[in-house]
């Protein structure tokens, strides 16, 4: 138990601190050079790495075990936050080159986490749906009180202390780590069958995303959404909240009004999941959630109705995730999980470091509202792909059909859904 605990807490203080980050280094860059383009470059420099850790960092974490890439990672990130903190003394190239680091770092640290969890929930005897509806609740929680929190450190402490404060959560997370999840439950995987050569995962799992029609509607909408998504996080805000209201104090108030709305909605969905209809649910959330914050922001000069339209976001977004997660965990054969989620993240997630690049050269070239509309236009382009579609899309709401024949390779039915204890990542929307 106590080693669940412990991943628990250490996740929760990790967000906090990403939260923190995410909203400090964009106004970090932001006063220092006062380039809206400089701001995007900086947000693709660590996301970018991020994005490509997971799929290329897989077997690193498999060979040398998750408990000790998990301490590592996060020990040696640490060291570079500390650096990033005062990174742009050395000039914008030094800072970047930093933040790649840390991109990869953070990547890698967080791929091993998610390897840590099923094996600490089994040895834990808890519950394994109970173990992670805590464990997804507690990281929207700690979202919303980084994201409350960001902005009051930055007005009060800098950006560059607050970035600190990152660092400091990365040594909190080793050390829960280190002291709370069993060595011998963690990095023990003999009865892990070999690994695939690595092109030849990489290839099956390619095959199986090119034969699913939906899967890849899912992955062309979440590119789009993703990289307008961080367009805005990452730049459309901070400069809308300097142009209009000169203070950073705001800054975290737009992302915890999001994060308050996801959480009341994940309160609600939870109880109605079982007999939501999935197609419906997710269009109008996509909708409703997607395209009109950056409307109302593009129109607005008052923060109020800005706070307003993110709340409603998060509240109607709130089923997204949830959604794609178990539509992809039923159409996903087990024995291609591991390698069609990893894929499917990198290229659902690869959108996200192009939006802080084209929502800074845009803010740039063409103003903020005409960007915000812009953006906002491509956005809601790609929520009504299921409207336009509807028949592929309904999918969502019909169960796979029964299990064909044992795979070759490993005798399980190739649509088996993973046996229970399996925890895979579903790529997801980040709002």
């Amino acid at each position: 138990m106590k080693g669940l605990v412990g991943l628990l807490i250490a996740g929760t203080v990790s967000k906090v601190g990403s939260v923190l980050t995410f909203l400090a280094i964009p106004w970090l860059v932001l006063v220092t050079t006062g380039s809206p383009s400089r701001m995007g470059l900086a947000a693709a420099a660590e996301l970018l790495p991020y994005v490509l850790i997971g799929p290329l960092g897989a077997p690193l974490v498999d060979r040398i075990g998750p408990r000790r890439v998990s301490i590592v990672a996060d020990l040696a990130s640490a060291a570079v936050m500390a650096a990033v903190a005062f990174g742009q003394r050395g000039g914008f190239g030094v800072l970047l080159v930093l933040l790649v680091l840390a991109g990869a770092l953070r990547g890698l640290g967080d791929c091993a986490k998610r390897v840590l969890l099923p094996s600490t929930i089994a040895a834990s005897g808890v519950d394994m749906t109970r173990a992670t509806t805590v464990y997804d609740g507690a990281n929207r929680l700690a979202g919303l009180l980084g994201a409350a929190l960001g902005g009051v450190l930055i007005a009060a402490l800098g950006a560059p202390r607050t970035v600190l404060l990152d660092g400091v959560s990365f040594v909190v997370c080793a050390v829960l780590v280190a002291a709370l999840v069993p060595a011998r439950t963690a990095d023990n995987a003999a009865d892990a069958p070999p690994p695939e050569p690595y092109l030849a995962a990489l290839r099956g799992g390619v095959d199986f995303i090119r034969g699913e029609p939906l899967m890849l509607g899912i992955l062309a909408m979440l590119f789009v959404t993703n990289l307008a998504d961080q367009a805005n996080a990452a730049v459309f805000v901070p400069v809308w909240i300097d142009e209009v209201l000169g203070s950073p104090e705001a800054l975290g108030w737009v992302s915890a009004a999001f994060g308050l709305g996801a959480v009341l909605g994940n309160l609600v969905f939870t109880a109605l999941a079982p007999r939501a209809p999935r197609y419906a649910v997710f269009t109008v959330g996509f909708l409703i959630g997607g395209s009109p914050r950056l409307a109302v922001m593009a129109l607005s000069d008052d923060l109020t109705p800005v706070l307003v339209a993110a709340f409603a976001s998060g509240l109607a977004m709130a089923a997204v995730n949830p959604i794609l997660a178990a539509t992809m965990f039923e159409r996903v054969p087990a024995h291609l999980q591991a390698r069609v989620l990893s894929l499917s993240n990198a290229i659902g997630f690869a959108g996200i470091p192009l939006g802080g690049l084209l929502g800074g050269w845009a803010v740039e070239h063409i103003g903020l509202t005409p960007a915000l509309l812009v953006f906002g236009a491509c956005y809601l382009g790609a929520t009504l792909l299921p409207v336009i579609s509807p028949g592929m899309w309904r999918q969502l709401d019909r169960l796979p059909a029964a299990p064909p024949a044992p795979h070759p390779r490993d005798g399980r039915p190739a649509g088996s859904v993973a046996p229970a204890g399996a925890v895979a990542t579903a790529p997801v929307n980040q709002g």
